[in-house]
């Protein structure tokens, strides 16, 4: 089959019709006949040529042309394709390196297998382009829901037609034990859309927190609107659920817009999400006030939150209990997962017995250390006095605010509170350098004897070793794994020092070693201040705005 004796309109023709099956730009189509004539032209007259066709959008003529490029003479490499610039000379006036000179040569005849080839090329490009086009399409729509028809299942998957291409909603994505038959609608929600080589791969979910809402969103024209913003939410899929909901306009009751008339608007989520009971809470700043909402229907007697941990520590009447936790632990699981906090629930009882070992446990060690009688012992440890150095290093004046105690009561106290300390003091020194601590670790600044032998024990016995430590070595801290959070022990974690105090003693070390120079530190804390104040300052613009 020759082009000239092909009806050159037919070309463009069929770059339409290919173009409205596949919904691509018919110029796409075009520009892979043209790389497919091209390639059919190199293989009648060389591979080594350079060939292009070019086809003519009015009247569908095709243009064989064969470029030959002016390289310098060190870079000449392919003869058919390439000419120096003395062999441009005839064909050009004043030939520079980069010009091109073109020739139109005649349009080949298209043989049975290169036809063939002509028309893989033209598939493979219209593909690329096809998949281009789903990708672009879908990759902005991540994070909305889309309504779809069931197509089939695999292995568990549903395949679900979404218009222009298809999406998998993998077994885990569904809700309990939803089954579809095909041609079911289906609504889901886009959690992620892949460029990939066997094309774009949209996946949906229905177990998305996310998926309840855009439902809400869907159902509720103040969430929409921007006057209801949805803060968080925790799902446990066809069983129950927490939305956070706060309202930005003080008329308008947040928990109920989202109820709706006779709770026709949450009626109609839970229906989507096959009977999944969904429990609606205020939102607050207030990280507490936050929790005994996200605890509800269970009542909070008293709640105490450790932020260095991100754990907090609630406390409910004994018959609440089973109602906080809920059935297999579900409330207080999507009350953590709502406020991004570890929970730990007791009840009065287990937290008045706990308080009562805590206050027998001062009140035995106040009696061993000082050597006093019970009553005294109580009376301190009922004034909020925890250990010895509170004892012996508080204001005179706070001893004598204790009923029965006089001055020289309270001067004997602290006379004995600062000897007990010293010789727990010089015994744990001993027992450092029992251990081998140098004495450049013993004298360095911010670390107790207590502590001293405390990184002994680790095998930290001087300065060049304690330098090398990391900050949460020392302090403690927290490792996510596998979703759950667990605790790193710190070495001087026992004895209060924050992460700060550690990085502070830490550098203090390098810096006396020489690892780390002086004046670098101070640049880099420098820095820190100055982007700290910029927060500042754009938070206090933010909150005027």
């Amino acid at each position: 089959m020759a082009i000239t004796s092909a009806n050159q309109l037919e070309l463009l023709q069929t770059a339409e019709a290919v173009a409205r099956e596949k919904m691509i730009d018919p110029e796409l189509v075009v520009q892979a006949m043209e790389d497919s004539l091209a390639r059919a032209a190199k293989s009648r007259y060389g591979a080594d040529m350079d060939i292009r066709v070019s086809i003519d959008r009015k009247t569908g003529r095709a243009t064989f042309t064969r470029v030959r490029t002016v390289v310098a003479d060190e870079e000449l490499e392919n003869y058919h394709a390439e000419l120096t610039v003395e062999q441009a000379k005839p064909y050009l006036e004043n030939p520079q390196i980069g010009d091109e000179i073109r020739d139109e040569v005649p349009p080949v005849e298209l043989g049975r297998i290169a036809a063939q080839s002509a028309k893989q090329v033209i598939l493979q490009k219209v593909r690329e382009a096809e998949r281009d086009r789903q990708y672009d399409e879908f990759k902005d729509r991540a994070g909305t829901i889309i309504n779809g028809l069931v197509k089939r299942e695999e292995y568990g998957n549903i395949i679900v037609d979404i218009g222009r291409g298809e999406g998998m909603l993998r077994r885990n994505e569904k809700i309990g034990r939803e089954s579809y038959r095909p041609n079911d609608r289906i609504r889901c929600y886009i959690k992620d859309v892949r460029r990939e080589a066997r094309g774009p791969q949209v996946f949906l979910s229905r177990t998305d927190p996310q998926f309840m809402a855009e439902l809400f969103k869907m159902e509720v024209p103040e969430i929409y609107d921007g006057i209801i913003e949805i803060k968080a939410v925790a799902r446990d899929p066809g069983s129950r659920a927490k939305i956070a909901v706060i309202s930005y306009d003080n008329s308008i009751d947040p928990v109920g817009a989202c109820v709706g008339m006779r709770g026709s608007r949450v009626q109609a989520v839970v229906n989507e999400l096959q009977g999944e009971k969904i429990d609606i809470i205020p939102w607050n700043e207030d990280q507490a006030t936050f929790l005994v909402n996200a605890l509800q229907p269970a009542e909070v007697s008293k709640v105490v939150i450790d932020e260095d941990a991100a754990r907090i520590e609630v406390v409910v009447p004994d018959e609440q209990l089973s109602l906080a936790i809920g059935r297999r632990g579900q409330n207080v699981r999507l009350a953590s997962q709502l406020t991004g906090l570890d929970i730990d629930i007791m009840t009065e009882t287990e937290e008045s017995a706990r308080r009562q070992a805590e206050f027998t446990q001062r009140t035995q060690m106040f009696m061993d250390e000082l050597d006093i009688d019970e009553m005294m012992a109580q009376l301190l440890v009922a004034e909020g006095f925890t250990d010895l150095d509170e004892v012996a290093y508080v204001e005179l004046d706070e001893l004598l605010s204790i009923d029965g105690f006089d001055e020289d009561t309270a001067q004997e106290l602290q006379a004995r509170a600062r000897d007990r300390i010293e010789a727990v003091n010089q015994a744990a020194l001993d027992n450092a350098r029992a251990m081998g601590v140098e004495d450049s670790l013993i004298e360095f600044e911010g670390l107790t004897p207590q502590m001293i032998e405390a990184l002994a024990k680790d095998d930290v016995k001087s300065v060049e070793d304690f330098a090398t430590c990391a900050d949460w070595e020392l302090a403690g801290g927290w490792t996510t794994i596998d979703g759950q959070r667990v605790k790193d022990d710190g070495v001087l974690e026992p004895f209060g020092v924050s992460l700060e105090e550690a990085q502070h003693l830490i550098m203090t070390a390098r810096v006396m070693l020489g690892w780390v120079d002086p004046a670098d530190l101070e640049a880099a804390e420098a820095e820190d201040e100055d982007a700290e104040a910029s927060l500042e300052g754009a938070a206090a613009e933010t909150e005027r705005a």
